[in-house]
C-alpha cells in the first residue's frame, strides 16, 4: 500500500490515468521505444549537471529547491522533502542522475493533476514530457486491473500477450527487477527506477550491479 501522502497521491493519479486507457498494444512496443527514451533521458543530463552546483554527482535538498524554483515548479517544502526522500533510493542523502529522472517524472505527473495545467508543456521540456508519457502508457498497459499498481500476474499477462515463447521466465525476471521492496506489487516509482536501468542511462552503475549479480 502507499506509504506517504505523496505516494497515495501518485496512486490516485495512476488510477485516473489507467481509467483513461493506453494506446500500447504489447510489451514489445514499449521495448521498441527504448532508443528514443534513452536519447531523451541523456539530454536531461545537462539539466541535472546545471543544478548539481558542487558537481559531486548528486543533488542535495537545497539544490533541489533551487532546481524547482528555476523550473517554476511550485511545491511546498513538505512536498519537496517527501519527493527527495521518495527518490533518494540509496538513502545516501543525494539524488543521483537516474533518481533525478524518476523525480522529474513524478513531478510531471503530480503537476498534471493540478488544475490549470491541461494541454500545456508543464516544465518547458516537451521531449522529456513525451518520454514521461511513454512511461505512463507502459505502466497503464501493465496495470490491467487499474488499481495503480502492477502485480506479478499482470506482468505475466502482459508478456504473454507479446507472444514470446519464453514469456513466463522473462516476465518473472522483469517483475523481480521492478519490485524493489519485494512486496509483490510494483508502484509507478519502482517501475520508473527499473525503466532507467533497462534503458541503461546509468551504464557505469549497471556494470557494477551485473558484476555483483554474477555468481
Amino acid at each position: 500500500m502507499a506509504e506517504t501522502k505523496l505516494e497515495a497521491k501518485m496512486v490516485e493519479v495512476m488510477q485516473r490515468r489507467a481509467s483513461e486507457g493506453t494506446a500500447m498494444k504489447s510489451f514489445n512496443s514499449v521495448i521498441l521505444k527504448f532508443p528514443k527514451i534513452d536519447e531523451s533521458l541523456r539530454n536531461c543530463k545537462a539539466v541535472f549537471e546545471q543544478f548539481d552546483e558542487d558537481s559531486n554527482g548528486a543533488i542535495d535538498n537545497e539544490e533541489l529547491k533551487k532546481c524547482f524554483n528555476k523550473l517554476q515548479i511550485s511545491f511546498t517544502e513538505e512536498e519537496i522533502s517527501d519527493l527527495f526522500k521518495a527518490c533518494d533510493f540509496n538513502q545516501n542523502m543525494g539524488i543521483k542522475f537516474n533518481e533525478f529522472i524518476v523525480l522529474l517524472c513524478l513531478v510531471y505527473l503530480l503537476k498534471d493533476n493540478a488544475p490549470g495545467h491541461e494541454g500545456k508543456s508543464r516544465m518547458g521540456m516537451p521531449n522529456l514530457e513525451a518520454t514521461f508519457e511513454t512511461f505512463v502508457d507502459a505502466f497503464v498497459f501493465l496495470d490491467k486491473n487499474k488499481d495503480g499498481f502492477v502485480s506479478k500476474n499482470e506482468m505475466v499477462q502482459a508478456i504473454n500477450e507479446s507472444g514470446e515463447r519464453s514469456s513466463g521466465r522473462i516476465a518473472m525476471k522483469r517483475f523481480e527487477e521492478m519490485d524493489w521492496d519485494k512486496n509483490g506489487s510494483v508502484s509507478f516509482k519502482e517501475f520508473l527506477f527499473a525503466f532507467t536501468n533497462w534503458v541503461g542511462i546509468d551504464d557505469a552503475e549497471d556494470d557494477e550491479d551485473e558484476e555483483e549479480g554474477t555468481v
